[in-house]
């Protein structure tokens, strides 16, 4: 079973066990429709989601104090792969992206996605050549004109001298 990484505790709210977590998703939607999740490798079950200036408060099953969300601090948040919502068309997880293969419009190889950055104005993916150089290309309509899933082939605009940066 995989567990997908999907945010981060940060810090203990209020005295009623709530942590506050950084969230590495999107939006909002797996914590208030997941009724479990894993902190590190425990399963607990998930009593209250709220928000809070962009953080996510969790109440979580068997943290009831401040002590006890406290010792959290630092743990990571995971699901599993049946967790994860079905995504619209058109819309993948970065886990799905990483490793799809990149090509300009030309037909041109670039090389594999290796991550996809995400704390900016827009996602971004970040290339690696064959020659081992590393080329961000902004995950917008400008540069992005299409990704495949079934074939897992993203194709891109290369404006002069992206390249080259």
């Amino acid at each position: 079973m995989e567990k997908i990484l999907i945010g981060k505790i940060t810090s203990a709210v209020g005295l009623k066990g709530e942590v506050k977590v950084y969230n590495y998703s999107d939006s909002t939607e797996i914590y208030e429709n997941t009724p479990e999740i894993y902190v590190g490798e425990e399963r607990m079950g998930v009593r209250s989601v709220r928000t809070q200036k962009n953080m996510v408060v969790l109440g979580l099953e068997g943290i009831c104090d401040r002590d006890a969300a406290e010792k959290t601090r630092g743990r990571e948040l995971f699901v599993t792969e049946e967790d994860l919502p079905e995504l619209p068309e058109g819309q993948f997880y970065v886990r799905d992206l990483i490793g799809m293969e990149v090509f300009s419009e030309e037909g041109q190889r670039l090389g594999p996605v290796t991550d996809v950055i995400q704390n900016t104005a827009q996602d971004i993916f970040e290339i690696e050549m064959e020659d081992g150089r590393k080329v961000l290309i902004p995950k917008v309509d400008a540069f992005v004109l299409g990704i495949d899933g079934q074939q897992r082939r993203i194709t891109v605009h290369l404006q002069e001298g992206i390249l080259d940066l």
